[in-house]
């Protein structure tokens, strides 16, 4: 089996890779640099020079590949300029699946996103939920429309088309992002934060998830992945626990944060260049909680307990100097 993988020098793609090798899998990597491809080699796969918009890069990666894994996108919190975001997540997409096309590859599974669905505040959402039509930030809104054309491109071509959603994607080797969250709470001895919930996947089973949704997956379904659903009093004891110490946080409750954001904001306290922005705040109040049993019950899943998830999380924080015990 031969497999093609866009986005395999980032964090899930790389997983992704990793996985497909060690399962027997020749796959080869889209890589826009050198730099690129040279961790596209170094994940075991072979890189194909060029990027979403090279037509001729695309069928040449995907030239005799047996599954097209769409990994590459664009995931940050308030750009600057959201436009370059939706291009990568939504208008490039059809130009993959239109490649995918001309090349013979009857499968693409696309990385999707949680923040697809849109469900209401408060409410365990799956697949089928229905989205309330409002967006908490540029991101979600381009994972969202971004799903919509690649289902649409995938029926008009006649591809078997399968969507992964995993919830916040977290282990060893991130350290930006909602991981930043973790460090900060990792950093301090009374951590102020939200009482929220987070749901949380360990980057081996998504990385797990890509491969059942090629296997398994079902043609025009898309997969909540999601390990954990917790409240941040749980998360931040689970850390405390890996960190072999105790963090005891101050736990605001959400209308502290509906009222503070604006003036935090006004103020400079977050923003584009801070750890924290407002859209990040935004869904950090609006919660997660996913029901994964669709991925479970069709593709085999079985999810790593996120306290061991956390223990990785800080072994590899730990060695990289980015947090201290």
């Amino acid at each position: 089996m031969t497999s093609f993988v866009t986005g395999g020098s980032g964090f899930v793609g790389g997983a992704v890779i990793r996985h497909l090798v060690g399962s027997g899998i020749d796959v080869r990597g889209l890589a826009r640099s050198d730099v690129a491809a040279t961790t596209v080699t170094g994940n075991g796969g072979t890189p194909v020079r060029g990027d979403l918009s090279n037509e001729e890069a695309l069928h040449t990666g995907m030239s005799g590949c047996d599954v097209v894994y769409h990994v590459a996108g664009v995931n940050t919190m308030c750009p600057g300029d959201p436009g370059p975001m939706y291009r990568v997540n939504v208008d490039l997409v059809r130009a993959v699946v239109r490649a995918a096309a001309d090349t013979g590859v009857r499968r693409v599974v696309l990385t999707s996103s949680a923040a697809a669905i849109g469900e209401p505040a408060g409410v365990v959402a799956d697949e089928k939920t229905p989205h309330t039509g409002r967006f908490l930030s540029h991101y979600a809104r381009s994972k969202y429309l971004g799903e919509r054309a690649f289902f649409d491109e995938a029926e008009a071509q006649s591809i078997e088309a399968v969507a992964v959603n995993p919830s916040s994607v977290q282990g060893p080797g991130r350290a930006d992002g909602s991981a930043l969250l973790l460090r900060y709470a990792l950093g301090m001895q009374r951590p102020i934060v939200i009482d929220t919930t987070l749901s949380i996947v360990d980057i081996r089973d998504t990385a797990r998830a890509h491969l059942a949704a090629a296997i398994r997956g079902k043609q025009g379904r898309r997969y909540l992945v999601s390990g954990a659903s917790v409240g941040i009093r749980e998360a931040v004891a689970m850390l405390g626990e890996a960190a072999c110490r105790a963090i005891d946080p101050v736990i605001l409750p959400p209308w502290v944060g509906v009222i503070a954001a604006p003036i935090a904001a006004a103020a400079g306290l977050i923003g584009r260049d801070r750890p924290i922005c407002t859209e990040m705040l935004r869904t950090l109040l609006h919660g997660q909680r996913f029901d994964a049993s669709l991925s479970i019950s069709e593709l085999g899943m079985a999810y790593t307990p996120l306290d061991e998830t956390f223990k990785r999380i800080v072994e590899w924080l730990v060695d990289e100097g980015l947090t201290q015990r």
